[in-house]
């Protein structure tokens, strides 16, 4: 490429390039320019290039839903014509009600799940956010906000420690600076954190945080209703943030509804304890719902796993399956 100047090469990697793009770009794309996605909004998409930000145009019979946020394109030097997508490391997608995805983010190393100690702290919900990141391949870290309004957090940090093996779960206050010190380690040279959770939760007063409130960085914000704990949306497009001492940081608009459908990977990641168990069951194509030598129903039995929580399983396992289905057409 053009781009082997030391200098050129230091500010693409702060973007998060690394040699998975750089092995992509054919010697014939030598003068293109790599741009990596900030903003898309209907028609319009802008990115961060090695000059800085830049208006990106899109190709002839191409459309701002086939781009994500966090995408790096190849683009003219002149116009920032988008010739080309590079392939994605990871791809972070929700399913719509309508059946359709939606993308929400690419090149992601981190997911922040954000939620607060009061009535949004709901468990369902929350493993389809853990479902979501594990389908991605996306490393999950639950964020906790608003534990001082709590009158006792010890309860929402018990339930967040039984969300899933090993999930990091990290108590913040959005508004304060040592916010970035508790969230340090998801961060650094060209690693990029998305957050995602409910409206009202603290997302975008996060992101003001950890980008340091800076200029066309701030986000605005919005109050929570306290009967309900219910939030405005504040965010309303998909965007990436530089966070001071390096990395980015992709704030969303808040989700109310998270529609299941070709996540069983994500689901086997989150209920870890229960899938193990299904290997050990008489046979291969076991429901663990009626079938004797079920290792999963013996371990109910006993105590072993918890019932809820295997309702809940149950429960996203079968919507899942559902949402999966081909959709017959009408005759």
């Amino acid at each position: 490429m053009a781009l082997t100047q030391p200098i050129h090469q230091a500010v693409l990697i702060g973007l998060g390039w690394s040699s998975f793009f750089g092995d992509q770009v054919g010697e014939d794309e030598a003068s293109l320019v790599p741009v990596r996605i900030s903003h898309i909004h209907r028609a319009r998409m802008s990115g961060q290039s090695i000059n800085g930000a830049v208006d990106l145009i899109l190709p002839a019979n191409s459309a701002s839903g086939d781009y994500a946020v966090g995408d790096f394109v190849l683009a003219e030097p002149g116009d920032f014509l988008v010739r080309r997508r590079l392939a994605r490391h990871s791809l972070l997608t929700r399913r719509m009600a309508d059946g359709s995805t939606q993308l929400s983010g690419a090149n992601i190393d981190t997911l922040f799940i954000v939620t607060s100690c009061n009535g949004d702290f709901n468990v369902p919900r929350l493993e389809r956010y853990l479902a979501m990141a594990g389908q991605a391949e996306i490393a999950p870290v639950l964020v906790l906000t608003k534990a001082d309004t709590a009158d006792d957090a010890a309860p929402f940090l018990a339930q967040a420690a039984e969300l899933a093996r090993d999930l990091p779960v990290v108590v913040v206050d959005p508004r304060k600076p040592d916010a970035m010190t508790k969230l340090q380690t998801w961060f650094g040279l060209g690693k990029t954190v998305a957050l995602t959770g409910s409206s009202g939760v603290g997302k975008s007063t996060l992101v003001n945080t950890l980008a340091g409130s800076g200029g066309a960085t701030a986000q605005l914000t919005g109050a929570i209703r306290v009967h309900d704990s219910t939030g405005r949306h504040t965010t309303t497009a998909r965007s990436l943030h530089p966070v001071e001492g390096g990395g980015w940081v992709l704030d969303s608009p808040g989700i109310r509804t998270l529609h299941l459908g070709e996540m069983a990977e994500g689901l086997d990641v989150v209920f870890a304890e229960i899938i193990e168990l299904a290997t050990q069951c008489k046979f291969n194509d076991c429901t663990h719902s009626h079938e004797p030598s079920c290792a999963v129903l013996a371990a109910l039995a006993r105590g072993s796993i918890d019932a809820k929580r295997f309702s809940r399983w149950r429960k996203l396992h079968d919507e899942n399956t559902a949402g999966s289905a081909p959709k017959r057409g009408r005759r």
